[in-house]
């Protein structure tokens, strides 16, 4: 009865707040302009609390730094394998690949670490976010937007405030300035700051999710395809680093944070670089039953944790 109990503390509030966000679509409680204010508000004010919190708390050391690397070198490798099974199994369309890369972690990951591990600092999630981060907002929007508009991927990324947040909170925590400022009670008010903004994120970001979540007029057929390459890609590409974890870097990743990740739907960007607005429509509904599934296999992973 107890280990029901604590399933349910995990997954019912998440299943509550994307059902509310259902009904908030079906009872026009929200219309679209109003989900895309409480979507910045999440991502532009309470995600970089909760990204600074966690980089700024990190523990950081010269074998640590393999951590975001093997993320990076993963991320690479999935977007070559999604090239590559594209051109085998004749999926089609300039974006279909990159469905089978980078992992929407800023929108949905942090969420649901908050609620699968609530004890934990989110900062060992953070750390396996790291690599790919860097992978999704350099390799993976240069090649999205084009050579002739490389250079405004680059300022886009430079002007997002998710970026600014982890670089300072990397500067705050890889200096030793946030162990250094404990004695003066200085971290424990940047402590106090950090949690009081980043409270909301979890429900704003389902909500959000919840509202677009609908499954009417999808062409399950088509989207069957991009969703088997990528979730047969993520499944091989997991096992590889959990291996890897194993044997080389001697455990050092965060299981938990691990499968969480990998579990995660692509980023949710995609669709805006689509130049044929049919492909779009594909790319949203494929991202859409996605975001179902992870919702499915996190439920299975509060279970097994």
């Amino acid at each position: 009865m107890g280990a029901m109990m604590v399933l349910l503390q995990k997954v019912l509030p998440v299943f509550l707040v994307l059902g509310l966000g259902v009904v908030c679509r079906k009872r026009a409680l929200l219309n679209r302009e109003g989900i895309n204010a409480l979507k910045k508000v999440a991502v532009d004010i309470a995600l970089p609390a909760v990204m600074f919190s966690a980089f700024a708390t990190a523990e950081y050391s010269l074998k640590s730094v393999c951590v975001p690397l093997t993320m990076f070198a993963v991320c690479c490798g999935a977007l070559f394998l999604g090239f590559l099974l594209c051109r085998r199994l004749k999926i089609g369309g300039r974006l279909s690949p990159y469905l089978a890369a980078g992992f929407e972690a800023g929108m949905l990951g942090y969420a649901l670490f908050a609620i699968l591990f609530p004890g934990e600092k989110v900062s060992a999630f953070a750390m396996v976010d790291l690599g790919q981060v860097l992978f999704v907002f350099t390799v993976y929007k240069i090649m999205l937007a084009g050579k002739s508009n490389a250079g405004d991927a680059l300022r886009e990324a430079l002007s997002a405030p998710t970026v600014w947040a982890i670089v300072l909170g990397l500067l705050v925590g890889a200096t030793g300035l946030y162990n250094a400022l404990k004695p003066s009670g200085i971290s424990s008010v940047l402590d106090a700051l950090t949690d009081f903004v980043s409270a909301p994120t979890s429900v704003l970001i389902l909500l959000a999710i919840g509202y677009d979540l609908d499954p009417s007029g999808m062409e399950w057929r088509k989207i069957g395809k991009m969703m088997g390459l990528r979730l047969g890609i993520s499944a091989v590409l997991l096992g590889v680093v959990l291996l890897m974890d194993h044997l080389v870097l001697g455990h050092m990743i965060h299981t938990g944070a691990l499968l969480l990740m990998f579990i995660l739907p692509p980023p949710y960007v995609l669709p805006v670089f689509a130049d044929v607005e049919e492909e779009r429509t594909d790319v949203s509904s494929a991202l859409s039953a996605l975001t179902f599934v992870s919702i499915v296999l996190f439920a299975v992973l509060a279970v097994v944790m």
